[in-house]
Order: structure tokens, then sequence, then C-alpha cells
């Protein structure tokens, strides 16, 4: 018999792949090989407890709850007053949200006030030669971590209409800060686009 030639691959007549094997070695590394017993889940429309009222507002009497450790807890009020309408957890509005936090940068920034004694809160996006003070929200300029070169100061509302502004941390000689975190700061912004900070004001226990 004659000897077989060798098929050759061009760019015009490509070579055939060869064709899979009909059991993958994958299927060795697979969790059902792990553990092949396992009980099959119960389909979703079989469950049990299908429209159980599990809580409902105003359903305790008084609303005075207890706990170990000599915890308890109690709702002030009717507890039928404590929400004048029905509400989806987790549905609320964006707008809602930013007036509950921005009323609530304004309260703490009244308790800094009043516990450090300062006279008022200037806005962030003015520029400032001589040292002004400063309240606002902490944040990051990105989606990454916290760190000394990417920390921001969100203005409130009331002084700063939300303006952001870099802060620069080197003169402080210790500080820890947070996203979110409400503080009061007091440095010099000559620019416009940086604030040196020299002295941080935080809301203590």
């Amino acid at each position: 018999q004659g000897s077989q030639k060798r098929s050759s691959s061009t760019p015009e007549t490509p070579r055939p792949k060869r064709a899979p094997p009909s059991r993958s070695p994958y299927g060795l590394f697979s969790p059902g090989s792990f553990s092949p017993s396992v009980t099959p889940s119960q389909k979703y429309s079989s469950r049990g407890g299908r429209g159980e009222v599990v809580a409902s507002l105003g359903s305790v009497p008084g609303g005075a709850w207890s706990g170990r450790g000599g915890c308890s807890a109690r709702v002030f009020g009717e507890p039928g007053q404590s929400l004048g309408r029905g509400y989806k957890f987790m549905f609320q509005r964006a707008l809602d949200v930013r007036e509950v936090l921005a009323g609530r940068v304004e309260e703490l920034g009244e308790v800094l006030r009043r516990h450090h004694g300062l006279e008022g809160f200037s806005s962030t996006a003015l520029p400032a030669q001589e040292p002004v003070t400063v309240l606002g929200q902490i944040c990051c300029d990105g989606n990454g971590k916290l760190n000394p070169k990417s920390v921001l100061l969100v203005g409130d509302r009331e002084h700063s209409g939300g303006a952001q502004v870099p802060l620069d941390l080197s003169e402080l000689p210790e500080y820890s800060l947070f996203p979110g975190q409400v503080v009061a700061l007091e440095g010099t912004n000559s620019s416009g686009r940086r604030m040196v900070v020299s002295r941080l004001y935080e809301v203590t226990p």
C-alpha cells in the first residue's frame, strides 16, 4: 500500500478541527461529582406559608420589647401613628432619601457648632485666604478605598449647596475618617480647588 499523505492546512483550506470528546474532563471536578446524592430543592410553587402575615404595623399593643442582656426597645407614641401610610421597604425614592440625609447633616452640624463653640460655617466652593470652618460629609473621589489622597468633602446644602472639595490632610497630626462621616473642618482654600485642613471637629459621644 502507498504511503498516506499528511493533510496540509492553509488559510484557504483549513484543517478540520477534532470533534470534542463525548465526556469532558471538567465534569470530574464539577460540584455534582463531589455531591451526587444531593436532594433536589423543592419548587418555588410548592413552598409552605404562602401569604402568611408575620408582623403588621400596630399589631403589638404598647409597642414594647425586651431581649437578653438587659436591652429593651420602646416605640414613642401610638403604634398606629408611627407611620402615616403604608410603604414598601427599600422602595424609597432617591429624593426622599436625599432629604433625610441632608436633614441629618444639618442636625449634626448644629451639634458640632454648639459642642465646639463654633461661630458658623462657610461655603466649600468659595476661595478663602484666611482659615474658615466648613461642614460636610467625607467621601472618596472614586470607587476605591479611602486614602489620604482621595478624601473629598461634600459640603452641606445650606452653606455649600453640596459642592465638593478635595482635602489636604498633611497638616493634621492624626485623624480617622470614613465615607459618610459628618465633620466640621477648619482650613484654607486659597485656590478654591483644594482645602488644606488645619483642624478637624468630629461628633463625639
